[in-house]
């Protein structure tokens, strides 16, 4: 067994190494409770301010149990929660500030392991960013996804349904009453978004490259086999603790490549462009924005799930869940990859079996050619933007309209109602100053509300186009992610109401159909940079965050990414 890492601290001879056995013995642990035992933290995201975090505490307790049960010694530990509905800008903002909490936490304690326990969009990356930087051996569980609600005789997800109905309360087809009553049904139990969003993909991520057991990403909340797979992580902390098999054993380019796959195959969400992006550059893989796309060229789009789909988390565990479903796209992955489990990741997979051909079709007989998510570049996007294909509407994927823009997201609530806007049915609405620095932190703001006088019309998708991101439960033509941003100079900021912008997903490109010359004279004239806050960690965010095709980190929290040995290797 390789020596744990505790005894630095509990073998100090020192006054201290003696008032750290002195500490732990005054809550209850006897004299040889340590002795020859791994010590596991318990990094844990419970919140009561962030509800798909707040029943964490009982899993933790199901993980206590696990790495007592593996002779191990359980100390619970609680990091900063980050939850989507309650949080000011915006969550994201705040990720790479967890990721240091995280990080920092592992790394100044007598911790030979770690579970990670998280739950909501943000969490699940930042912890996973901190403990790749920290490289102490580590197992992941997530909150697992909420349970199917109903409401009127149909089944809903909490938030694409709710996004697709305050859509009909603002086109007068539902009431306020109708709304209100929805309120109370949409979240029906425990757990993060029961959609394909962002927790659902970060989560089914983080199984994939081997960070998290088999069903940690399709499990429900509610269901015991979330609190069996919650002691099941703790015995294997455990045991990796013994082994000192770390992070960096398992998030490796093979483990990236095969997530990315995942990702297009499961329709996930946009923003694990960004998370993968930093994730990997933690563990120093320069990761290419063209890789997404790429990839999603050969691989198809597989899973029947919202928002591209019609089916929910709960029918995707029943159907097989996410093992299901890697053994059904198995062709397509490098399944030698390492996992947490002590097996590969072929072999972790080899036995699953799809229950349902609904929700998981077969790897010949996909729901679209191609991936969940297309990269487009041109003269809008020289460095990149991201579309869920799957979750557009096909006629407007080439598609040429007179551009409707935002200065920001306060313009866009202003002027969005208003019967004076200027606006038809297939322009493009463009909005900026909303990215990592414009934001600041980059919102979820990209999904667009479409203007009410168009609503009333029957319009129920248009182009949207900004720098922010969306929320992975959305839907619609709707492109995100315009790198450079706005706030940095990037070309949004020369886009002028009635300039004809062209999306062409098929070609992947994005462009403003306006003179290169004029483009840069505008510019010039109305240059974008933004101030920096004057003070705290704003200050320290929007001076040092990379851009979205970067994955949003600071820079100097990102070791060394040098470029692959073998550049062909990620094609």
């Amino acid at each position: 067994m390789t020596a744990l890492r505790s005894r630095q601290w509990l073998d100090d001879p020192a006054l201290y190494g003696w008032l750290r056995r002195a500490a732990l013995r005054s809550q209850g642990f006897g004299p040889q409770a340590l002795d020859g035992k791994p010590i596991i933290g318990i990094c844990s995201s419970w919140s009561e301010l962030t509800h798909c975090n707040a029943h964490l505490r009982t899993l933790g307790e199901a993980v206590k149990r696990g790495v007592s049960q593996a002779g191990g010694v359980p100390l619970e530990f609680p990091v900063m929660s980050l939850g989507e509905y309650n949080m000011r800008p915006t969550t994201m903002l705040y990720r790479n500030l967890m990721s240091m909490d995280v990080e920092e936490s592992i790394r100044a304690n007598p911790l030979d392991g770690v579970v990670l326990l998280a739950g909501c969009d943000k969490t699940t990356p930042a912890m996973l960013m901190g403990a790749i930087s920290a490289d102490v051996p580590a197992v992941m569980v997530t909150g697992g996804p909420q349970l199917k609600a109903s409401w009127r005789g149909e089944e809903l997800g909490t938030c694409t349904d709710c996004r697709r109905y305050q859509q009909e309360l603002r086109a007068g087809r539902i009431t306020d009453d109708d709304w209100a009553d929805l309120q109370g049904a949409i979240i029906s139990s425990p757990g993060h978004c029961g959609v394909m969003g962002t927790a659902s993909t970060m989560a089914a991520m983080a199984e994939v490259m081997g960070i998290a057991l088999p069903g940690n990403a399709d499990v429900p909340a509610a269901d015991s086999r979330r609190a069996a797979l919650a002691e099941r992580a703790g015995r294997r902390a455990a045991a990796l603790a013994r082994q000192d098999a770390r992070p960096s054993r398992f998030v490796t380019e093979p483990a990236i490549r095969n997530a990315i796959r995942t990702l297009h195959a499961l329709g996930g969400s946009t923003n694990a462009v960004v998370h993968l992006a930093a994730v990997a550059g933690r563990a120093g893989i320069d990761l290419p924005l063209d890789l997404f796309d790429e990839l999603s060229r050969t691989t198809p789009f597989m899973l029947d799930l919202k928002p591209s789909g019609r089916f929910l988390m709960q029918d995707f565990s029943n159907a097989g869940g996410l093992p299901a479903l890697l053994n059904e796209m198995s062709p397509l992955l490098e399944l030698d990859a390492p996992t947490v489990t002590g097996r590969t990741l072929g072999e972790n997979i080899a036995d699953a079996k799809v229950h349902d051909r609904r929700v998981i079709r077969p790897l010949d007989d996909p729901l679209h050619a191609e991936g969940g998510l297309a990269v487009l570049r041109g003269s809008l996007a020289p460095t990149g933007a991201i579309i869920k294909q799957t979750a557009a509407s096909p006629d407007l994927l080439r598609h040429r309209g007179r551009a409707v823009v935002f200065d920001d997201h306060d313009d866009l609530e202003r002027r969005i109602d208003s019967d004076d806007l200027d606006v038809r049915p297939g322009d493009a609405l463009v909005m900026r100053n909303a990215g990592p620095i414009g934001g600041p932190g980059m919102p979820e703001w990209g999904f667009l509300p479409l203007p009410r006088k168009l609503l009333r019309k029957g319009v129920r998708d248009m182009v949207r186009i900004s720098d922010a991101r969306m929320s992975g439960t959305a839907f619609g033509t709707v492109v995100v992610h315009v790198t450079p941003e706005s706030a940095a100079g990037g070309p949004l900021a020369a886009v002028r109401d009635g300039d004809t912008i062209a999306l062409d997903v098929p070609g992947r490109r994005l462009d403003l159909l306006v003179e290169p010359r004029e483009i840069q004279r505008r510019l010039t004239q109305s240059p974008t940079l933004q101030t920096h806050p004057k003070r705290g960690y704003t200050q320290l965010y929007t001076r040092h965050v990379t851009q979205a095709n970067k994955g949003c980190d600071l820079d100097f929290l990102q070791p060394s990414a040098a470029p692959l040995d073998n550049p062909t290797a990620f094609c």
